[in-house]
């Protein structure tokens, strides 16, 4: 059987590099687009045997380079997105709606046997963020240009290689108090990075052409109840201040100098809205994919880096049971 050849866009993040791990196991062929080959080839080529994956340098909006990488290409999983705007033609428009929809031309023009396509939970309700417009505007182009498509919306994902779980024990490691949006009420599904992957994979093996699936972990967290994990995990109190929304505003609208924003006011919007399962389309699990790891008992596999004594610390090895009746 001829190994089918799958062309990745935004290989070199958690979700890329574990994708590309399980495919290349299971002799795909695979193809990683990167904007910078220097800062990022060491990372992707470390991911596959010789042989089995190829990087290739391109602007993303070049379509003519873009055009010819389509020719030998059976899938095509575009996995790339922002969490907010920034210079250089880095916007909501470009990278949500543009580039995939110009994607999803290409995979109608060349006959591309899969395109699959990474948004977001949540969207739909959204109607003020400007991040979950431009993801629902691209995805309803990707349908429009290539209605084989299937869009995979993913509530939070997290692993040791997120800039979730590990950006929030960081600031709970160093903050003696940490504010709550929203009165810490938005719940939220997370999902393991591993499980993600399964769901891509399983969509690709199982040819499934379902237009748009949720994406969603097996337990359903608020945002406070999370920031109460991480704490317990790591091993730390600390105090969780709800902040009346003006000042939410005025602390997001400082944020947004900074070149890498801990929330702008684009995103303190989106809180307003919970990331879970809607019930109006399907879910990994209604595909036969569910999530099969629990929030608790991943983090806890590496918080340990952010404890007191990091990898000696005793905590390290008490299970979770055992965590719990230690906070109590």
């Amino acid at each position: 059987m001829k190994a089918k050849n799958c062309l990745i866009f935004g290989g070199s993040g958690q979700i890329g590099r574990n994708l590309i791990r399980k495919l290349t196991k299971d002799n795909f062929k695979v193809t990683v687009v990167t904007r910078n080959i220097h800062q990022k080839s060491y990372i992707i080529k470390t991911q596959a045997n010789a042989g089995y994956i190829d990087i290739v340098e391109a602007n993303i909006f070049d379509e003519n380079k873009i055009r010819e990488l389509f020719k030998k290409a059976d899938i095509c999983i575009n996995l790339i997105g922002i969490l907010y705007e920034q210079k250089k033609g880095n916007t909501f428009k470009n990278i949500h709606n543009i580039f995939p929809s110009l994607l999803a031309k290409l995979s109608k023009e060349y006959n591309i046997n899969h395109f699959i396509h990474l948004s977001a939970l949540g969207i739909n309700e959204a109607t003020d963020s400007n991040y979950a417009q431009s993801k629902l505007e691209g995805e309803n182009n990707i349908l429009k240009n290539f209605p084989l498509s299937t869009i995979l919306r993913p509530s939070i994902v997290y692993s040791v290689d997120d800039n979730f779980t590990t950006n929030f024990m960081t600031l709970l490691n160093r903050l003696p108090m940490f504010p709550l949006y929203y009165s810490g009420n938005t719940r939220f599904a997370p999902i393991h990075c591993s499980d993600l992957t399964d769901v891509i994979y399983h969509v690709i093996t199982k040819n499934i052409y379902s237009k748009i699936i949720e994406c969603v972990g097996p337990e359903i967290i608020s945002f406070k109840e999370l920031l109460q994990r991480l704490l317990s995990l790591i091993g730390k109190k600390r105090i969780l201040i709800p902040f009346p929304l003006p000042v939410a505003e005025i602390s997001a609208r400082l944020f947004e100098i900074m070149p890498k924003p801990l929330i702008t006011r684009d995103q303190l919007r989106l809180l307003k809205y919970d990331n879970i399962a809607s019930g109006k389309y399907k879910t990994n699990s209604d595909i036969g994919s569910p999530s099969l790891r629990y929030f608790n008992e991943e983090v806890k596999k590496y918080c340990y880096m952010w404890k007191d004594g990091g990898q000696f610390s005793t905590e390290k090895y008490l299970t979770s049971k055992d965590q719990e009746n230690k906070s109590n």
